[in-house]
């Protein structure tokens, strides 16, 4: 009896002991770093963390037998912050992957420090396609959407419906040249023409000279490359203006729930978007968004539920790979299929492109909404394989040619 004992003794420590050292550290660490406190806020911030966490407790708090922790920090939106941040976290405070990552300047650069620290990047917050293009690395994964998705989806809505020239208001930053070079190239491909374009500072408050400069284009569409709250001031200021009101449309085309609840519906109706999510598109959302609202006060955007997606991937990928160690996760998360509220029947490609649905959407008239937060009506799906650029065309280096 007492032989059993010592051999059943040895063979849980045994256990406990290999499950430990494939944990490094005794623990699963992620880092959610993100715009808490400018222009982004409302876009990703505090709530990504909320998100995050959520899927840590739906994956059971622990992983190989050891607990995940979350920390988070507020990059301001500025490259350098972030960088700093990154190498703290990676160097001395045992982060092992990093999420979120608002704003395409700021992605790009810790995605640089996550490949050169041989560490994973999950990005749901940015938009450039860079990210899985030329600077691709064998650990950075897309989530949420790019501004090819959104090229696909706002911009080719609008040319069909007869908006075929454009001017384009665009954010001076890498996201806001992408977002708008990428529409653009789609609006010509479909027979469109582009009358020309005006940047603006991240963050900007007033948008008349910029906005003046749009609507003596004549231009049909006047194309926001931009986000979040610049995106909201210039539809405001666009209003007071008159220039939907003189026949011309606004292509909103970084435009996300957070921010239609921030303008309001008397301001936002009619506009067309595309993200990746909506809470009130079916009965899983539906709870998705009940459980966020609880813990929030708002109803998750794509950002919000990109993030609980990529956080709760990441810890399937270690689960499958039997170990936090990075390259056996992020061979796991290639092969994996995702399969959660966000990325039903989602796959990822050869550089780290998160393939899935997005959704075209037009934000409702105020007597349309029946209740608080429904706010959308879905126009149509794109399928993730038309929304995405093909990996073989991507410039990424890792990809087969």
């Amino acid at each position: 009896m007492r032989k059993n004992l010592i051999a059943t003794m040895a063979l849980v420590l045994a256990s406990s002991t290999s499950a430990f050292a494939d944990a490094s550290d005794g623990k699963v660490k992620i880092g959610i770093l993100n715009d808490q406190s400018g222009v982004y806020a409302d876009f990703g911030g505090k709530s990504s963390v909320e998100a995050a966490k959520m899927a840590i407790e739906d994956f059971g708090g622990t992983v190989l037998g050891v607990p995940v922790e979350i920390v988070d920090a507020d990059h301001q939106n500025k490259a350098d912050i972030a960088s700093n941040i990154a190498r703290q976290w990676f160097d001395t405070e045992q982060v092992d992957a990093i999420m979120e990552l608002t704003t395409s300047s700021v992605a790009l650069a810790v995605q640089a420090i996550a490949k050169e620290k041989k560490k994973i990047d999950i990005v749901t917050g940015a938009a450039t396609t860079e990210l899985t293009g030329k600077q691709c690395s064998p650990y950075g994964f897309h989530w949420a959407y790019d501004t090819h998705a959104l090229a696909v989806g706002t911009g080719g809505a609008l040319v069909k419906q007869g908006g075929d020239s454009w001017f384009f208001l665009t954010a001076d930053y890498a996201f806001g040249y992408s977002l708008e070079q990428q529409t653009g190239d789609f609006v010509k491909a479909n027979g469109g023409t582009i009358t020309g374009s005006v940047r603006h500072p991240l963050s900007s408050s007033d948008y008349s000279s910029f906005l003046l400069q749009a609507q003596s284009s004549g231009a049909k569409v006047i194309g926001l490359a931009n986000a979040g709250a610049d995106t909201q001031n210039a539809i405001k200021q666009a209003a007071e203006f008159g220039i939907t009101a003189g026949g011309q449309r606004l292509a909103a085309l970084l435009f996300t729930l957070a921010e239609v609840h921030g303008l309001g519906l008397e301001a936002a109706q009619g506009l067309t978007l595309t993200e990746g999510f909506y809470w009130n598109r079916d009965e899983e959302s539906q709870k998705f968004g009940k459980r966020f609202f609880d813990r929030t006060g708002k109803m998750p955007n794509m950002i919000h539920t990109g993030t609980y997606s990529a956080v709760l991937q990441y810890l399937k990928a270690i689960d499958k790979a039997g170990t936090d160690e990075t390259g056996a996760v992020s061979k796991a998360l290639h092969e994996m299929p995702v399969d959660d509220v966000f990325g039903r029947g989602g796959t990822v490609g050869a550089n780290g492109r998160m393939f899935h649905d997005m959704y075209l959407l037009q934000v409702k008239k105020p007597g349309e909404s029946d209740i608080a937060w429904d706010y959308y009506d879905v126009l149509a799906t794109i399928p993730g394989k038309e929304a995405y650029i093909d990996p073989a065309k991507s410039g990424c280096d890792l990809v087969a040619k």
